[in-house]
């Protein structure tokens, strides 16, 4: 059975949003949200969609901030965004994946710094199967404040409404379907370690938390699979980008999913079948379905002949984190 998740405040936010001067967002049909992945109670008021952090002017302080934002890019950010551009750094990295400095997750995402050649840096894709060898998809959450269309970064002076708190990565590909989980290993110690690639690991145990609040104990980090990495670059909107040595990281779990509302809109399982239907759709452009570069790189590379050996339990022969395909 296809599974599908669904932010439940999406309606009310839609309402909400119709009669504010902001320009509009993308529209997207809205799936029922299946009842065994309930989402987890909202952050803020129903009444309200600001945070009582912020003013009632908050387009007064929206318009200063666009003025300023050349200037000073974290004007109006609250500490939790401030941490996770600037102070959460990525590991930067060479073509032969080896450590060569570290940077801020907003430098590594801005298109005119990946252009200097000096932006790569590490990062992970999971696929988790279920033990039904249904691959676990999330939809990435719209920005209702995406820098490149209003100059206003995506932080929105604290505007917390589903999903406002995103990674750089996330904001960059708003509205697009990918794999289970994608991110970036820190630069910090436990995501550091080169041994079995344990670093990676670590990292994606975290974030399967954060997003879908998934358990450590669900995704044992000796479970994930290293089959391979790639090296890929992908403009987004002209500001932000993505250039990134991705591993690839699969694992066959059946998990307890609790979605992030601020970090997933939808998720959902899907067979082979369906996942090819996605991409028909994606290829035709139906109902503005879109997937993420490197997922689709992924999918177009290694994906089907790798779930052959999910249903066979040898996804061990054949990794092969020798090779870096640069695609």
């Amino acid at each position: 059975m296809l599974m599908l998740l669904n932010t439940p405040y999406a309606l009310s936010l839609s309402r909400s949003l119709a009669s504010s001067s902001f320009p509009s967002p993308p529209t997207r049909r809205l799936l029922s949200i299946s009842s065994t992945f309930a989402l987890p109670p909202p952050r803020f008021p129903h009444s309200s969609l600001v945070s009582s952090r912020v003013s009632p002017s908050f387009r007064t302080q929206a318009s200063a901030a666009t003025s300023t934002m050349g200037d000073a890019p974290d004007v109006g950010m609250d500490a939790v965004q401030r941490r996770l551009m600037f102070e959460d750094e990525c590991i930067l990295v060479d073509e032969s994946d080896n450590v060569v400095g570290h940077e801020s997750k907003y430098n590594c995402h801005l298109w005119e710094k990946i252009l200097t050649g000096k932006m790569l840096h590490r990062a992970f894709s999971v696929f988790l199967f279920n033990t039904k060898y249904e691959l676990l998809l999330q939809h990435m959450l719209v920005m209702l404040c995406k820098y490149s269309m209003w100059k206003i970064f995506f932080t929105c002076l604290s505007f917390r409404v589903l999903g406002q708190q995103r990674s750089a990565t996330k904001v960059t590909f708003p509205l697009v379907w990918t794999n289970t989980c994608c991110s970036h290993p820190l630069y910090r110690e436990s995501e550091l370690i080169s041994e079995n690639h344990l670093g990676v690991r670590n990292a994606a145990q975290r974030k399967l938390l954060d997003e879908l609040g998934i358990p450590a104990e669900d995704v044992p980090v000796d479970q994930f699979v290293p089959l391979s990495r790639m090296l890929y670059k992908a403009p987004s909107d002209g500001k932000w980008g993505e250039h990134e040595l991705d591993y690839l990281l699969f694992i066959v779990r059946d998990v307890n999913v609790h979605p992030n509302p601020d970090e997933v809109a939808e998720a959902k399982y899907v067979n082979r079948d369906q996942l090819k239907e996605l991409l028909r759709k994606a290829d035709a452009g139906e109902d503005g379905l879109k997937l993420s570069p490197w997922f689709r790189l992924v999918v177009d590379n290694f994906l089907f002949k790798w779930w052959d050996h999910v249903e066979k339990g040898t996804l061990k022969e054949v990794s092969d984190m020798e090779t870096i395909h640069k695609l």
